[in-house]
Formats: structure tokens, sequence, C-alpha cells
């Protein structure tokens, strides 16, 4: 039989993270190390620990230490590791601004028991789990080395800088100095050029382009 594959978790709420652990390890070959009710709790433990979790999953709002913080220290600290992000927020500024965090995958806490399964090894053979807001074929186009800049111009490349943000399209335009009714025709394009549909996945290819700039907000 192979290695179970190892859990940690980081949930505030105790009779939802222990229905989550006690879920997962009713899938077979898994097995939760770790459980943490806030981000610094769950790191603190990791450091500690005498294994490392192969698969962490992090609530977004929790106290003390949100999932982005945590997200982030998890990556800076142990880059090996893959986080799953788990909320009841099904909204994609969330999404884009956890994986900006370093998550590898997101879900939400009403999804089906068999999702989070397939999240988890999603995440874990995979590298990345897609749920209905960002399919698995725009990941794969998306995060693998074979893009090019698909004929995009300057002002499309200014406005997917700032897709990655939590900026409004009706802020963007303003941080563009255009109108609305131009950063509508800059995402049409865009959207058109790359085949996508949605926010998220021109965050993702932002961020695959090196466009966002860390330190924006």
């Amino acid at each position: 039989m192979n290695e179970p594959i190892k859990i940690a978790i980081a949930e505030d709420h105790t009779v939802m993270r222990k229905g989550i652990i006690a879920l997962i390890e009713s899938f077979g070959n898994f097995k939760v190390i770790i459980d943490g009710i806030h981000g610094r709790d769950l790191i603190e433990k990791i450091k500690s620990s005498k294994e490392l979790p192969d698969v962490v999953i992090l609530d977004i709002n929790m106290p003390v230490m949100n999932g982005y913080e945590a997200a982030a220290l998890i990556r800076e600290n142990w880059p090996e590791m893959k986080i799953l992000a788990l909320s009841m927020i099904n909204e994609e500024f969330s999404v884009v601004k956890m994986l900006r965090s370093g998550a590898n995958g997101y879900i939400v806490k009403d999804c089906k028991p068999l999702e989070l399964k397939n999240a988890l090894l999603g995440v874990h053979k995979d590298s990345f789990y897609h749920s209905e807001l960002v399919t698995s074929k725009l990941l794969y186009e998306l995060l693998t080395n074979n893009n090019t800049a698909h004929n995009i111009s300057a002002k499309e490349m200014d406005f997917l800088s700032f897709c990655c943000t939590d900026l409004t399209y009706k802020e963007i335009a303003a941080k563009m100095n255009v109108s609305p009714r131009t950063i509508d025709d800059y995402r049409d394009s865009v959207f058109k050029k790359l085949k996508i549909k949605s926010r998220t996945a021109l965050a993702i290819f932002s961020m695959k382009m090196g466009l966002c700039d860390p330190n924006q907000s």
C-alpha cells in the first residue's frame, strides 16, 4: 500500500475542522497530521512537527493570521508543500488573491465530498486543482511555459497588470485614465485572444506573464 498523503488544515471553527478531518480520513490513503485554529497556529505546529504535510488546507477568513498570509509564509518556507484554499467565499477576487499568495487550488466549503477528495489528489499529483471558476485546460495553458503574448497590445498588457489586484474594472479605468467603456474593450479583446471568459483567468495569465506587481493591492 502506498504511503498516505499527509494533510494539515487550518480552520478556526472547531466543528467544521473536525468534520473535515473525519471526512478526509474516511477517503482512505489520507492522514491528517496537523490541525490548527488559525494560520499562525498551523505554521507553528508545522515548524515543530517531525513530519511535514504534503498538502495544506487553509481557510481564508481566520483570526490572528488569515489564509492569504499563511499561504504566503508556507510558500516562502516550504515551497514544496501544496496549498488548497477552502472557503465559504465563491468570488473571483478571493481566488485571485489566494493564487497570488501561493495556493495551488481553491474550493468552497459547500462542495461535495468527492470534490474535496479530487482537489486533494489534484494539488498533490498535478500541483493544481481547478473548480468551476477555472477549468483544468485553462490552468494548464496558462501555467505551463508554452505561452506567448498572443499579440496583446501594450495597453492591454497594462490592463492585465491590474487584473490580479482587488481593483474593480471601473477603478482600473481610473488608474489608466481611460473610460470604463475602453476597459470593457480591453477586457473583451483579451478574452477573445486568450479564449477565456473570467477575471480569474485574466489574473492567472497576468501572473504567468510576470505582469503583477507584488506590492500592488
